[in-house]
Parts: structure tokens; C-alpha cells; sequence
């Protein structure tokens, strides 16, 4: 095997899990159930003054913003009966921000999906370079990957969500736009840490099902497609005894 070979393998063990995981992430981003949903478990007009009709219409202006060319986000919204923008400066530049992490989830995306297709049909399936087995075993490697990477992300934010929302957010962002106040601004009050928390187990336990679909796939295959015992033996007595 290649040095090129086993470095593409490598590439589709990881690209499977980051895909699962972007994927799954991607779906929540542009989930509008997901938000009005949240915003209704955690009180959100009451937190804001809002009237819930006008901050369903709000998060479906969010999640257009996540895929539209703007470069700001302006929502107007009707506040004690008066016409207002619902986030301040500083929101809207987190917003920007916010914006630019989620399209670079988008083209991990995109590129992880492109790579695991593009592996299976030329490897696989055109050039036939590797057998299905041995694509079933790649596949279960991606899986234990995925599952360890997404066990420790998991034990993190069981026993110290708080800790680990705020140190993602110092790696993610260069400034402190993020760090919002719950009696003022809007923002977190309609997404407050806890919707966040939510969130991330949604997309931890979609993962976790799509990984089991697809090693239950793998050891399916494995199991109906393995050599017979003995069946190398008889088919080369059967060739001597008909070359005779």
C-alpha cells in the first residue's frame, strides 16, 4: 500500500466523524422548531419583553442570516407597542462574528462530505483499487474515532458545561463580544447558555445514532460477506481435479 493510499485512508476515517458531527450541526443551525422550541422552554418573551410571534419571526431572521450574503444583521421587532432593532451594536457585531463560524462549519461540511463520497466511488466503487471489506473496516475505524472524540466532548460538558462553553468561545472568537449581559441584552436572553447545552447534546446524541447506524452497516457487511472457512481449499481441489 501507498504512502498516498494509506494518507487517503487516514483522511476518510477522519472525514467521517467530522462529517456526522457538521452535518448534525448544520441541520440544528437551520432548525427553526429548534429555536421556537427553546425559546418557549426557557421563558424567552418574559426574559425580554417580547411577544413570542415576534421572536419566532426574529429567529427565522437568524437562521436566513446564517445563509444569505448580509454582513449585518438588523431585526426590528414591536417592543411596548413601538417599533425597535431587537439587538444592540455589540450583539450585532457578535452576530457578525457568529456568522463567520457557522459558514466555516458549512464548508467543513461540504468538504468532508465531498471527500468520503469522492473516496468511496473512486477507490471503491470505479477504480476498484480496495475490496468492501476493507472500506466496512475503515468505516468502523471512523466510527471508534468519532465515538472516543465524542465521548470526551461529552464528559466535559456533563461535569463542567459552563467552563467548557466559555473556553470554546475564547478559542473561537479574538474578542469578548460574546460575554453579554442576561438583564440588557436580548441575545442571550432569548438563547441562554442552557439552550446552548441542549443543543450541543442534540447534535452529540444525532451523531452518536448515525455512528451506530453506520457500524451496525459495517459488521452487517463483515459478517455476511466473510471468507468461508475451508472455501479457498475446495475450490483449488475442485481446479486440480478438473485440470485432470
Amino acid at each position: 500500500m501507498s504512502v498516498l493510499t494509506r494518507l487517503a485512508a487516514v483522511c476518510f476515517v477522519v472525514a467521517l466523524p467530522v462529517l456526522f458531527v457538521t452535518t448534525n450541526v448544520r441541520v440544528i443551525a437551520s432548525a427553526s422548531g429548534f429555536y421556537e422550541a427553546g425559546l418557549r422552554r426557557h421563558d424567552a418573551d418574559r426574559a425580554t419583553g417580547i411577544a413570542l410571534t415576534e421572536l419566532d419571526r426574529a429567529a427565522q431572521e437568524i437562521i436566513e442570516y446564517f445563509e444569505n450574503d448580509a454582513d449585518t444583521l438588523r431585526i426590528v421587532v414591536s417592543e411596548n407597542g413601538q417599533e425597535a432593532t431587537l439587538f444592540n451594536a455589540r450583539e450585532t457585531e457578535h452576530m457578525r462574528d457568529v456568522k463567520s463560524l457557522i459558514r466555516l462549519v458549512y464548508r467543513v461540511n461540504e468538504v468532508s462530505l465531498a471527500f468520503v463520497l469522492a473516496y468511496i466511488t473512486g477507490v471503491f466503487l470505479w477504480a476498484r483499487e480496495r475490496s468492501l471489506r476493507e472500506l466496512a473496516w475503515l468505516a468502523l475505524g471512523g466510527v471508534g474515532a468519532g465515538t472516543v472524540a465524542l465521548g470526551a466532548i461529552g464528559v466535559v460538558a456533563l461535569t463542567g458545561f459552563d467552563s467548557a462553553w466559555s473556553q470554546f468561545h475564547e478559542l473561537a472568537f479574538s474578542n469578548d463580544l460574546w460575554q453579554l449581559d442576561p438583564d440588557t441584552d436580548h441575545l442571550i436572553q432569548m438563547f441562554p447558555e442552557r439552550f446552548w447545552a441542549e443543543a450541543t447534546l442534540t447534535v452529540g446524541v444525532m451523531a452518536i445514532a448515525e455512528a451506530t447506524a453506520t457500524a451496525a452497516l459495517a459488521v452487517g457487511y463483515l459478517l455476511v460477506a466473510r471468507p468461508r472457512a475451508g472455501s479457498g481449499g475446495q475450490r483449488e481441489r475442485a481446479q486440480t481435479g478438473t485440470g485432470s
